[in-house]
């Protein structure tokens, strides 16, 4: 999604003991659930962050950039192809599709009166598929008005304009009173770097304004990238974005593409700064989270999308939803987030399975991931001291509740060179230890890794340690570019002990940093609702 244009991995220990109450999601993942039950999988969770509820669908062969999303050897225009993936979209939560493109090279998805087919006469159109499975499921559907040429629609071209605008005229006279035809996608993907530029308004207003005419009531959606280099704090860039006819602006967060370094820590900022602009402007404010990865180049039509881990995706929806955006889409859940049962299996092999598993247990409340969007949202309940840490100096830090960012330089990150490491927390009286929880950073470019197996020991004296607990590392192997944040769960522990000792061989550099903030007065029990019983634990 991104207009062509790194990276971390990040490991961190998290060494405080942790008071944590947390609610625990009833909802379950049986796949014969009722509507209504998946339904309720859309809502935030307790913590308010939001899951995603849109997501783009693609239709056109094109490059390498396709190699899993859309392989040759499908048959892309088979119309039970997209029965199956838009009832798939539909279980996990998603209620918008956004299609990318409703024509390519000259030929529509679509049964069109101004250009030949890509399908077979004799079959259902991509487009009707889509529209016709969507309205089965209540979701709603942005209609794309490109492409009126290729994915390289030039819109400064007056006959790429005019050919847009004809699509349009007969998207409407087909599809205006389709239940599932909620609105149109405007694929004016310009820069709004460093401020939105004029001829981009133009093209949006032109064709918002036909969009309006053609089918009064139904929403118009863009969404533009750059907001990593926005000048935000130049006048004339709210100027721009007050001129806007349009009811929905689905930012690029850019992670994906890799539009800087280290994206996350400033796109956190810069959805706070976008809040405040929207704050007074008459549009909706919605965050397109990317999904992907590279799995060679980055923003290169020879190097394939592939996904990216979802401690990554989950730390772009905390960043959104902490800066209050109306709702969470995403290029792409289509043959990038991928349920293992599909029969119709899209996406890198294995790791789309798993990113969809992981992603679905967050949903569900798993406690893991509960306790990782804690961390990100920085709520975890602190309740050790720097001076509980033994051993050498200079890992006192693990425990002064300061949580390091997905960045390398982060001076919050603990530092350990390859090799052997063990340290002791003193607990300074006998405690019952639950689960203790170990936070990393991961970032391959900088060989920034994690340990290969992780021990976890305790003791009543400091003399004698028992060996309570063997974890292996989080694996996750598309790590060419991305700089995410990992975590170790320990979860099977109740013990009554004083001391407890983490030890782990590093093949290359592991960065820690601690699982909290702040010590608070209340738990999150006290302050949020719960769907269940408590769960208390202490985390190291």
């Amino acid at each position: 999604m991104c207009t062509m244009k790194k990276k971390f991995q990040m490991i961190g220990f998290a060494l405080s003991v942790l008071l944590v109450a947390l609610p625990v999601v009833t909802v379950g993942a049986d796949n014969a659930a009722s509507d209504k039950q998946k339904k309720e999988k859309t809502t935030e969770s307790a913590l308010g962050v939001k899951p995603v509820t849109g997501s783009w669908i693609n239709l056109a062969y094109k490059d390498v950039r396709n190699k899993y999303t859309n392989p040759q050897s499908f048959d892309n225009m088979d119309p039970k192809l997209w029965e199956a993936k838009v009832r798939e979209l539909s279980a996990m939560g998603i209620e918008y599709l956004v299609l990318m493109e409703v024509a390519n090279e000259g030929k529509s998805y679509y049964p069109s009166q101004i250009m030949p087919w890509w399908y077979n006469k004799d079959k259902k159109s991509p487009v009707d598929a889509i529209l016709d499975e969507a309205a089965k499921h209540n979701m709603k559907i942005f209609m794309s008005s490109g492409w009126a040429k290729d994915q390289d629609d030039n819109l400064l071209d007056p006959a790429i304009k005019e050919r847009q605008l004809r699509i349009m005229e007969e998207l409407a006279s087909l599809y205006k009173n389709h239940k599932a035809f909620y609105g149109w996608y405007l694929p004016v993907e310009d820069c709004l770097c460093p401020i939105f530029a004029e001829h981009a308004v133009q093209s949006v207003n032109t064709l918002s304004e036909k969009a309006k005419k053609l089918a009064p009531g139904k929403k118009t959606l863009i969404s533009p990238y750059g907001i990593g280099l926005s000048e935000f704090d130049n006048p004339e860039y709210e100027k721009q974005m007050q001129k806007l006819k349009v009811d929905i602006i689905a930012y690029q967060d850019e992670v994906g593409c890799v539009r800087d370094q280290f994206t996350l820590p400033r796109l956190k900022k810069n959805w706070q700064r976008l809040r405040d602009i929207h704050n007074r402007l008459n549009i909706e404010m919605w965050a397109n989270c990317e999904t992907f990865t590279w799995e060679e180049g980055t923003n290169d039509r020879t190097s394939a999308l592939i996904p990216a881990a979802y401690p990554r995706l989950l730390s772009q929806q905390v960043a959104a939803s902490a800066a209050g955006v109306d709702k969470i889409i995403s290029f792409m859940f289509y043959g990038i987030i991928e349920n293992p049962e599909s029969k119709y299996q899209l996406g890198q092999p294995v790791w789309s399975n798993k990113v969809y598993a992981d992603y679905m247990d967050w949903k569900n409340g798993k406690e893991y991931w509960k306790l990782m969007e804690a961390a990100f949202m920085e709520k975890l309940v602190n309740g050790a001291a720097p001076q509980m840490m033994l051993g050498k100096a200079g890992l006192q830090p693990l425990l002064d509740g300061k949580v390091a960012e997905e960045d390398s330089k982060d001076a919050r990150w603990v530092k350990f060179e390859a090799g052997y490491h063990e340290f002791v927390v003193d607990l300074q009286k006998k405690t019952r230890v639950q689960k203790a929880m170990l936070r990393m950073l991961n970032y391959n470019p900088e060989k920034i890794g994690m340990p290969m197996k992780t021990y976890l020991y305790t003791s009543i004296d400091g003399k004698e340690y028992n060996l309570s607990s063997i974890k292996d590392a989080p694996y996750f192997p598309n790590n060419k570019h991305d700089a995410w944040i990992e975590s170790i769960l320990f979860d099977q522990l109740d013990e009554n002990v004083r001391y407890v000792k983490v030890a782990f061989e590093a093949p290359q550099q592991v960065y820690i940093d601690t699982a909290t903030t702040e010590i608070y007065t209340l738990s999150l029990h006290d302050a949020l609702p719960i769907s269940g019983p408590e769960i208390k634990s202490e985390i190291l």
